[in-house]
């Protein structure tokens, strides 16, 4: 698929210029942030090709590229948290995007029935030296 941005130029017009030329990595991705609009809450990390991030703007609802399936995919579409874009930001080298979200359905984003992909905390014990999970609410 050809690209519906254009080519990112120099450094200037990437950090400080007014047209959006993300910068897709080796793969074809940028990563994407996505952030509950209400609350500020980090709800997920996902990435995004040309398509998806196209897709994205022209319906207002997050469309991202799954790494593991090969495919696009269009949160919510089967489980009905859907995530209605309220605000789209791009960091200053464009590589990276941040959605501000409406979810839909019972609010929740992660795979494994949670609101956030972001549960547990990396904490590091001192007696083993080892990092290990703990809740994030504990």
């Amino acid at each position: 698929m050809t690209s519906a941005f254009p080519e990112p130029g120099g450094r200037a017009e990437v950090e400080e210029g007014a047209v959006f030329t993300p910068r897709f990595d080796a793969n074809g991705l940028v990563s994407c942030i996505a952030v509950d609009a209400a609350d500020g809450q980090v709800l997920m990390l996902a990435h995004m090709n040309a398509e998806s991030l196209a897709r994205t703007l022209e319906t207002g609802e997050a469309w991202y590229w799954s790494r593991s399936r090969g495919e696009l995919w269009h949160k919510g579409a089967t489980s009905g948290q859907v995530q209605r874009v309220v605000e789209m930001r791009v960091d200053c080298d464009q590589d990276a995007v941040l959605i501000r979200v409406a979810v839909g359905g019972d609010g929740g984003c992660c795979h494994t029935g949670r609101r956030t992909c972001f549960y547990r905390r990396v904490d590091h014990d001192p007696a083993t030296g080892q990092a290990i999970l703990r809740p994030a609410d504990a």
